[in-house]
């Protein structure tokens, strides 16, 4: 069985081919342009995704060594995301499944990232808790099969990769900052401190800690204006410490508390070497199993879309051309 995916929820164009859960290709076109806004422009993403998909699916087939006519059906994200990069890639995985008169299998975005643990070996035992961190998305996330998955805490706010982005800027660091920031830090120490929201049960807050990093940073440049340009490093460190202690912290309590010990992380911040490590450190400690992907799979990619749509076609679980992208599709309606 053959399946060729589609991913378009933000900025990034991607494609994939899947034979028998296996990934033959995994391209992606990455938009820079939102560079110089600081941040993601819905209608220029959209706009672009326009202009990228045709050339995205053809490499992705021609590195597949595959044709149209061998496709057995079109997988697309359906949402969460953007509306307007949705629809691309939703209007054209439609178009191509009736002109090929192949069936359709819509993808939810977040459990996608969760389903990339199964691209490669080794991979998770069911059932498993999953902590999905990215620029939109704070979960942990107890997954009992490719399909059924159920949310046991999120961020009530803002999102981690967000909170690396917008405490990123408040240093003077380009977009997205989040990478930058975990460079640097590695070159730093973590010597400053700042408030961490502290919340019952498994929830996160992060929109208390950018405003301790904001409110720091005002009161330290009065002393000094030069206070950031000198210290950049170490409050780089600082503040990947801080971000990664909530997040490391709260994984560990689900797992005390489900007595599930094998561990993944996904999405676009599971990228972040200061997190990895971290992780890592923990599991060591307590003789449990960690699970990371690779990194070109825990950013937006199709290859995590052709891997969850899989799953789905095991199940027989197909969409058709009446459903709608859905920008806040929730993970438990998928």
């Amino acid at each position: 069985m053959t399946i060729l995916a589609i991913e378009s929820s933000c900025d990034d164009t991607s494609a994939a081919v899947l034979v028998d859960g296996k990934v033959m290709s995994n391209t992606t076109s990455s938009q820079k342009i939102h560079e110089r806004y600081g941040g993601v422009v819905p209608e220029v993403a959209s706009r672009q995704h326009h202009v990228d998909i045709v050339p995205v699916v053809n490499h992705a087939l021609s590195l597949a060594d595959c044709q149209l006519k061998t496709l057995d059906a079109i997988a697309y994200t359906r949402g969460p995301g953007l509306l307007g990069s949705l629809l691309v890639g939703a209007s054209f995985a439609k178009a191509l499944a009736l002109a090929l008169n192949k069936p359709l299998i819509d993808v939810h975005h977040m459990k996608a990232h969760i389903m990339a643990h199964f691209i490669d070996e080794p991979k998770p035992n069911f059932p498993f808790l999953c902590l999905t961190v990215s620029g939109g998305h704070t979960q942990i996330v107890k997954v009992i099969s490719g399909t059924k998955m159920e949310i046991l805490g999120q961020t009530i706010d803002d999102a981690a990769g967000e909170a690396f982005d917008k405490t990123g800027k408040m240093l003077g660091l380009g977009y997205p900052a989040g990478p930058e920031i975990d460079r640097r830090a590695n070159l730093g120490k973590p010597v400053f401190s700042f408030s961490e929201t502290k919340l019952p049960g498994l929830d996160f807050s992060f929109s208390g800690f950018k405003t301790s990093v904001l409110y720091f940073l005002q009161k330290e440049k009065l002393k000094d204006p030069e206070f950031i340009n000198k210290n950049l490093d170490n409050l780089c460190a600082s503040i990947q410490n801080a971000i990664v202690h909530m997040l490391v912290s709260k994984i560990k309590q689900a797992a005390i508390q489900t007595g599930i010990t094998e561990i993944a992380i996904a999405g676009g911040v599971a990228a972040n070497s200061g997190l990895r490590t971290a992780l890592l450190n923990m599991a060591n400690q307590l003789d449990w199993k960690l699970y990371v992907p690779e990194v070109q799979y825990c950013t937006d990619n199709a290859g995590m879309i052709a891997m969850a749509a899989w799953f789905k076609l095991q199940e027989g679980e197909f969409s058709d051309l009446a459903a709608s992208p859905d920008p806040r599709w929730a993970m438990d309606e998928a």
